[in-house]
């Protein structure tokens, strides 16, 4: 019984000793931001920065205003969840509660590859189909625009997204759902106004992870946006997100360049910081 206990509590301890370090490595990370991004934005003034339309880091004569890379962000964020959600969740009621055993597998199979597929790949992909099929499709002088970094996005997402989704309704007890058959209620409306409220939190958490990974994308959606900083006017305009200002300059920057391209890093953190924190927060409340 002791030698039991003994060995709890070193699992314990063990299981202690993990959770402090990714507390610590996530409270260093923010830590490293702050103090490197913070002397940029003290220089070139908070408001200049944040809301600043133009970005010309290496000109005679700097700006460094990401107005343009935030905007950018949030329509690109936005418009893959937009596109990206609805197909993922009904995907996933359809492979959870409709697909044949057959079919749910081999489904699963496909969307297990997609969530290995590195991003650079859908970066490529994008770049030699969909750029130039928008460029012909629109008839618009350059396929390298916002749409394009949406719709690669939205794929990227799917995989997050169908399979915690798929967990989350396949842990509904079976009850529920015969519960309302038996009441009278068809399959569909069973699924839709059962399984789907009482796996809403897994469904949720699906969401965010397909939020964090359209916002932290750097490499697909610079080989399809055409990483140039315009204001966000048109979805056929190139643009720059945050995540590609930072990686398309940071291995030639230096000096005050450098140190702005990191207040970017922070805004970009931050961002994320609050929208997890925005989520959690209706989560909870629901819950309450």
């Amino acid at each position: 019984m002791k030698k039991n206990q003994l060995l709890e509590k070193i699992i314990h301890g063990v299981f202690l000793i993990l959770g402090l370090i990714t507390v610590g490595c996530v409270l260093l990370i923010t830590v490293y931001l702050v103090i490197s991004g913070l002397p940029a934005i003290q220089k070139i003034g908070l408001t200049d920065f944040l809301f600043g339309t133009q970005w010309a880091s290496t000109a005679s004569d700097p700006k460094y205003g990401i107005l343009p890379f935030i905007l950018t962000s949030i329509y690109g964020t936005a418009g893959a969840i937009v596109i990206g959600v609805p197909i993922g969740f009904l995907t996933a009621v359809y492979l959870s509660k409709i697909a044949s055993p057959r079919v749910k597998s081999a489904m699963q199979t496909v969307v297990s590859i997609l969530a290995g597929i590195p991003s650079v790949v859908y970066g490529l992909v994008g770049m030699l189909v969909l750029v130039p099929g928008i460029q012909v499709i629109f008839g618009v002088a350059d396929g390298a625009s916002l749409l394009a970094a949406i719709i690669v996005l939205a794929i990227m997402i799917l995989p997050s997204i169908i399979k915690m989704s798929i967990t989350a309704l396949d842990a509904v007890p079976k009850e529920y759902e015969d519960a309302s058959l038996a009441l009278g209620a068809t399959p569909i409306e069973t699924y839709f106004k059962v399984s789907v409220p009482a796996a809403k939190s897994g469904i949720a958490a699906s969401v965010v992870l397909g939020v964090g990974r359209a916002i932290g994308e750097a490499m697909a959606v610079m080989m399809v946006a055409g990483n140039v900083p315009n204001m966000p006017n048109s979805l056929f305009q190139s643009v720059r997100f945050l995540t590609t200002a930072v990686s398309s300059e940071m291995a030639y920057s230096s000096g005050l360049q450098q140190q702005a391209l990191f207040s970017i890093a922070l805004v970009l953190f931050f961002f994320i910081m609050l929208i997890n924190a925005t989520l959690n927060f209706f989560l909870k409340r629901e819950k309450e």
